[in-house]
């Protein structure tokens, strides 16, 4: 069995494994890719980009290829209408098929030397406390092993990585279900989530294809080893809506139910979970994908600077930390969305409460916030008082001018340290505590600069300075209470050389790193954690 050998070795070449293969590359990571379908899905299941994903598409440059692709402002909360407008560049929610958008992210990884391998089932794992190896079966039915420093698993709800590492998932069994299909040839109304009497029917065309998904009130969640035939499909729409689409041609058909469950840690040495791998959830409003692409985006920059060697104590653990955290935020929503969704005549009067209260601009906000992933603030590290924004995602729109030194830094997959001046002078420009931008400079191919002027009246205006994280959130302001060398050394560890002739100090406050004790892993020659087809 030959034994290949790199730095990352990503199972799932879905949309999240793609993105951090290509996150991986920017951050100068060597990744091969195992994926087990020997051709890209032609079937577009997920379809909405929420505002904080294009922005960080836009971020890398990527949506230029995308056009211009249809735009809604409006969402739902668990089928009750919300708008979704917040200030971005890209508000509401965006149409983008998933055969679409695993082609850009696939092209762009790929083009920057990921190594992708169609055709390669995983079916054994192995951890020591060198490295990680994959046991795959390829295309031609001969066994590759794939050695790596870590292993990421994005292979979806049925994770084959999460199996083999024996990783604890609790949470929610599915209780209810919708059923799903993309129907040509029928010619129903279009509906957005309809509850009639018998349950909730949804429809909507688009070139000829409708797709259509219903749910009958009182059906539980079946127990499922395929997915449905198209005959269920017809006969549950039929006796929910009194309709009959069985003349029409199925492209496919599903089902999704509400389970709900979430791995206690994202993180289990050097094996670690992005996307659907880590947290199952009801996709209600495409939030499940965009959740799995930034779980993508957090953990890209930080594993490539492990991997490197630059990455200072304690940063490969905030992935957990952080993106936890927001998962469980999400799916917390979505089990509320899914009770007044799929919740019969009971869900009448808590729906009738809710629709009123959205209808509040600081409730509307807040719920649109947690949807379109705008809403997102990270636990800020350090000493002092910290800044509102700090934490929170770099807001474009409050810069007036320096948009294209920021977008050439952040489409390098670097940190960024962007000055903010009003009259967009460069030289020996000062923070409050004396702190140049030339620090930031100290950490070349890691940490760029950029000058930029704020918004007037905007909320970056009075700051002098913010340090950009490479994934586009703000690990320092200028109003925080400690100094920008601090959060430096923090988010992107010491500098290649002196600063002005003196030697750093020590980052006062390091990261955190996990609270529970690490799981034991075997050495070379004990066995493998797991060696199960």
């Amino acid at each position: 069995m030959p034994t290949l050998e790199t730095d990352v070795v990503v199972i799932g070449a879905g949309p999240t494994g793609l993105m951090l293969a290509g996150e991986l590359r920017l951050g100068g990571a060597d990744v091969i890719v195992l994926e087990a379908r020997d051709t890209p899905t032609t079937e577009s299941r997920a379809s909405t980009l929420h505002a904080r994903t294009m922005e960080l598409l836009d971020e890398r440059g990527l949506l230029a290829q995308l056009g211009t692709p249809p735009s809604e402002p409006r969402g739902h909360f668990g089928g009750i209408p919300l708008d979704l407008t917040l200030p971005s560049p890209h508000p509401g929610q965006w149409k983008v098929e998933q055969t679409r958008t695993e082609a850009l992210l696939q092209e762009w990884a790929t083009g920057l030397g990921a190594d992708l391998r169609r055709g390669h089932a995983c079916f054994s794992l192995t951890v020591t406390e060198a490295y990680v190896e994959a046991g795959a079966t390829g295309p031609d039915g001969r066994e590759v092993r794939v050695r790596a420093r870590y292993l990421v698993g994005c292979d979806g709800e049925q994770s084959t990585v999460r199996a083999l590492a024996g990783a604890e998932f609790p949470g929610q069994e599915p209780r209810r279900e919708l059923l799903r299909a993309d129907v040509a040839g029928i010619d129903v109304p279009n509906r957005r989530f309809q509850r009639l009497p018998g349950g909730l029917a949804v429809a909507a065309r688009r070139d000829g294809v409708t797709r259509v998904m219903v749910h009958e009130f009182g059906r539980p969640a079946l127990p499922r080893t395929e997915e449905p035939g198209f005959d269920e499909v017809v006969d549950v729409w039929k006796r929910v809506t009194g309709e009959d689409i069985s003349g029409g041609t199925p492209l496919w058909a599903n089902s999704f139910h509400d389970a709900n469950r979430q791995l206690t840690h994202y993180r289990d040495g050097r094996v670690l979970w992005a996307g659907d791998a880590a947290h199952q959830q009801m996709p209600i409003g495409g939030q499940a994908l965009n959740l799995g692409l930034q779980d993508a985006v957090n953990l890209g920059w930080k594993l490539a600077a492990t991997v490197r060697g630059t990455a200072p104590a304690g940063l490969l653990d905030t992935y957990h930390d952080e993106r936890h955290a927001v998962g469980r935020q999400v799916l917390g929503n979505i089990r509320a969305q899914a009770l007044l969704l799929l919740g019969g005549p009971e869900a009448e009067p808590v729906r009738a409460l809710l629709g009123p209260l959205i209808g509040l601009d600081e409730v509307r906000a807040h719920l649109a916030g947690k949807i379109s992933g705008l809403g997102i603030r990270y636990e800020a590290a350090g000493s002092g008082a910290v800044h509102p924004l700090t934490g929170t995602r770099l807001p474009r729109t409050a810069l007036a001018e320096g948009h294209e030194a920021v977008d050439r830094q952040l489409r390098a997959g670097r940190g960024l340290f962007v000055v903010l001046t009003d009259d967009g002078a460069t030289d020996d420009v000062m923070t409050d505590d004396g702190a140049t931008a030339g620090e930031a400079a100290a950490r070349p191919g890691r940490v760029g600069v950029a000058v930029a002027r704020p918004v007037p009246g905007g909320v970056l205006d009075g700051l002098d300075a913010v340090l950009v994280r490479p994934d586009g959130y703000l690990a320092w302001t200028s109003a925080d209470g400690e100094g920008p060398e601090a959060a430096l050394h923090r988010w992107f560890g010491a500098p290649t050389h002196p600063l002005r002739g003196r030697t750093p100090e020590p980052c006062p406050s390091p990261l955190p790193t996990r609270t529970r004790p690490p799981t034991p892993t075997p050495t070379p020659t004990q066995t493998p954690i797991s060696t199960s087809t």
